[in-house]
């Protein structure tokens, strides 16, 4: 589909049929894309040990730490590009890719140097300890050694997202995932024998990641007609619009490590070793619930940044509504297992039903909320797609920093409930996010001038 027929196809398309086709495929991909970290898991806890899933658990969060630089560059790149379509604005769509190309170079370098140099002490600070300690930093090790590959690959990915090139996008990140899901038993097979089984399965991850990111260098200088690489150079105008939005989708990943740090350290305080391994899989099973909300989103972001960049205001308020029907229908998937068989769900992930039995009743607790976790995430989109980055920024630092750690310092301690207190604090945490982000897209809407497209305003900003 070509510049124009794509911007004309989102500004005009029937709002169910424009929901499925651009969420569609970024929400296929993306499960793709969940599975292998969700099932890397479970290789590593069944061909290499108790230990091992343990490891990857710990470490896991800590891979955030390149999400959320990637989320950076691309959700801001991505959010530039679609309301510079709208607005027709060819400087800045020529100006996208070599911005990003540079940003990705700096900060993975950074991150690399960094993480690797003290992965130990930063796994540590989960409570981690001996031979789990041991394992999850070679493991991480050996993640960052691709920082590069997947910055490049998932930021760039995210910028053909943002032009609604949803098929294609998914397409090289579901085949990299896929690709990984097949190397990673093999690498761990192949040097477990050697003690290096963990780090196979980390091996077999950047194997897949170069892959990816080639192929995303491939097809934006072979086959790319709207964002073209031309001049690879910082340009301060777009640098300034990519991280006033993107520095709130950077914040949400990072910030998650920052949550789930607490709870692995909360739960080993208030509970032990049991009820981490609980909190492992109610987290990972929440995680991968959350893969398909943020496809979906994935699927809003150009929709209303190309919408909100022709001022067609009320056909952005109606795509919103549309998306949060569709987000709530995709939490029923999830959320209708977790409530009517969460021992079933847990045992996923661990085969002792001692100590599954143990977090039935919690992990209820725990998943109740999810029904409405869509809205939430549309919500922080939204204000990130129509260039509200400082208000969905301080959301999101909000949810760990403001309203998690404080409610995990208190509530099982005031409470008198301990451990199970730790669950109740998570819950109150995101359901105060999904109010206060309700409360901000109200706000915006008011801000809204009547349904016209004859309203005045910035081309890549939101005012």
């Amino acid at each position: 589909m070509q510049k124009e027929d794509r911007r004309a196809y989102i500004l005009t398309a029937p709002l169910g049929k424009l929901m499925v086709s651009l969420s569609l495929p970024a929400i296929v991909g993306m499960v793709v894309i969940g599975l292998y970290t969700f099932i890397d898991a479970i290789y590593a806890g069944q061909l290499i040990g108790a230990s091992a899933m343990g490891a990857v658990s710990i470490a896991y969060p800590f891979t955030f730490i390149n999400s959320g630089f990637a989320s950076l560059i691309g959700t801001g790149s991505a959010s530039a590009l679609s309301r510079a379509i709208g607005a027709k604005d060819h400087g800045v769509i020529d100006k996208i890719m070599g911005n990003l190309i540079v940003m990705n170079l700096v900060i993975s370098i950074l991150s690399t140097i960094v993480v690797i140099t003290f992965a130990r002490p930063l796994l540590a600070l989960t409570g981690a300890e001996g031979e789990i300690l041991d394992l999850a930093t070679s493991y991480l090790q050996v993640i960052y050694l691709g920082s590069l590959f997947v910055n490049f690959a998932q930021s760039s990915n995210m910028v053909m997202r943002g032009e609604g090139i949803m098929v294609k996008a998914m397409a090289i990140m579901g085949g990299g995932a896929i690709l990984n899901m097949i190397l990673s038993p093999i690498f761990i097979i192949t040097l477990r024998d050697t003690g290096l089984g963990l780090q196979g399965a980390a091996i077999a991850t950047v194997v897949s990641q170069f892959l990816q990111a080639l192929a995303m260098l491939i097809w934006f200088v072979r086959f790319e007609k709207v964002a073209k690489i031309h001049r690879i150079a910082i340009d301060r105008n777009v640098l300034s619009e990519v991280m006033k939005v993107g520095i709130s989708a950077m914040l949400m990943q990072v910030l998650t490590l920052v949550q789930q740090a607490a709870i692995y350290r909360a739960a080993a305080w208030w509970g032990g070793a049991e009820w981490q391994i609980l909190f492992g899989a109610a987290i990972r099973m929440q995680s991968f619930a959350f893969i398909p909300l943020w496809g979906m989103s994935n699927g809003l972001q150009p929709a209303i940044g190309t919408n909100f960049g022709a001022k067609d205001f009320a056909r952005t308020k109606r795509i919103m509504y549309v998306f949060c029907a569709g987000a709530t229908l995709l939490c029923l998937i999830f959320w209708i297992p977790a409530m009517l068989a969460p021992d079933a769900v847990l045992s996923l992930f661990i085969n002792d039903p001692e100590i599954v039995a143990l977090g039935v009743a919690d992990f209820q607790i725990f998943f109740a909320p999810f029904l409405v976790y869509g809205i939430m995430i549309m919500a922080i989109t939204y204000l990130q797609s129509v260039g509200y980055g400082a208000k969905a920024a301080l959301l999101t630092m909000a949810r760990p920093l403001i309203l998690f750690i404080p409610a995990v310092l208190i509530i099982p301690a005031a409470t008198g409930s301990g451990i199970h207190g730790v669950w109740t604090a998570c819950v109150v945490a995101d359901v105060a996010v999904l109010l206060v982000a309700s409360v901000l897209v109200g706000a915006s809407f008011k801000k809204m001038s009547l349904p016209t497209k004859a309203n005045s305003g910035g081309s890549i900003s939101c005012k």
